[in-house]
């Protein structure tokens, strides 16, 4: 048996609740993982709220890392012993778990456990978005929103290594001090002034090539502004809510535009992608020119308060449980 944390219904964080679970053998193909370090997502909370379906009950969570315990059948990728990673494979909250063995990757030294655990879906998440999805080049200016947040913060850095000039936008002063300090050069608090207006002269006018927006609901239209012609939209989130429906004309009138809703699980779905995209990550991270900054750690039975301080924007970086 092992402790998990499972919601029985959707809502609000006090649908979460500590259960003992049962944890099988490994079977075909699989591996057992005791978690030593548990990462807290925004992803987290739409499949809690229903926003994401889920089938019911569930143990929330998606990336974690820990050691492995036991390997099933013809499974030579990982080893009992080997320190591992893994995001995407929902039901992290817990002790103990069995998960696909070629979803984990093996965590090299020179990076601990609780890195890898807070690290592997923003991250990676970054790796996809920068390199592959609008591929980000020296000299660019990108719009990142959220560059306070667990993503946002790795991006600032990686963007400024690839030598783009980063404009982000906070919600308060002391994120945009947060931002600043890793790596932006243009910080905009959404809250006091017009982040359009500000990328407008920032840009002299000319607007940016690409957008990164994972705040959805109340920034979607003026990211489409903020983008220059043949720019490109890249919608990866919904911290204040789904982006509603739109009519694509929009992206004709307001330049010839693109737009995007890419998923991490879509870019790493191979065995090769997802190791040329955490290999990527942590090489980043093992250069110092990435550094990851968790700033909580909860106990795995303070879940639901995790994701009331997540919710209320009251956390900045990576959020971690610790089993």
């Amino acid at each position: 048996m092992t402790k998990a944390v499972r919601f029985h219904k959707t809502g609000g964080a006090e649908v979460l609740q500590l259960d003992d679970v049962q944890v099988g053998e490994p079977g075909q193909g699989q591996a057992r993982i005791r978690h030593t370090a548990i990462g807290v997502n925004f992803v987290d909370t739409y499949q809690r709220t229903g926003l994401y379906p889920m089938q019911l009950p569930q143990t929330a969570g998606n990336e974690g890392a820990g050691v492995v315990e036991a390997v099933g059948p013809d499974v030579t990728m990982v080893k009992p012993g080997d320190r591992v990673a893994y995001t995407g494979q929902i039901g992290s909250y817990c002790g103990q778990r069995v998960l696909p063995a070629d979803r984990l990757v093996k965590i090299p030294e020179g990076i601990s456990d609780e890195q890898a655990a807070s690290m592997m879906l923003k991250g990676m998440t970054v790796q996809y978005l920068i390199h592959r999805t609008y591929p980000v080049k020296s000299g660019d200016t990108v719009l990142w929103h959220a560059a306070a947040g667990g993503v946002g913060l790795i991006a600032c850095q990686w963007l400024k290594a690839l030598g783009a000039t980063v404009i982000g936008t906070v919600g308060s002063e002391e994120k945009a001090k947060l931002a600043k300090a890793h790596g932006a050069h243009h910080v905009i608090n959404y809250s006091t002034e017009n982040f359009v207006a500000r990328v407008k002269e920032i840009t002299g006018g000319k607007g940016v090539p690409v957008v990164y927006d994972s705040v959805g609901k109340t920034t979607w239209e003026g990211s489409l502004d903020c983008l220059r012609p043949l720019g490109m939209w890249v919608t990866f989130g919904n911290a204040s809510g789904a982006v509603p429906p739109l009519n694509t004309l929009i992206l004709a009138q307001k330049g010839s535009l693109f737009l995007t809703r890419p998923t991490l699980a879509t870019y790493t779905a191979s065995r090769a992608d997802l190791e040329m995209t955490s290999k990527s990550l942590f090489d980043i991270v093992k250069s110092g020119k990435v550094k990851i900054e968790i700033s909580a750690r909860y106990k795995l039975a303070d879940a639901a308060q995790a994701h009331r301080d997540l919710e209320g924007r009251k956390t900045t970086g990576s959020v971690i449980l610790l089993p």
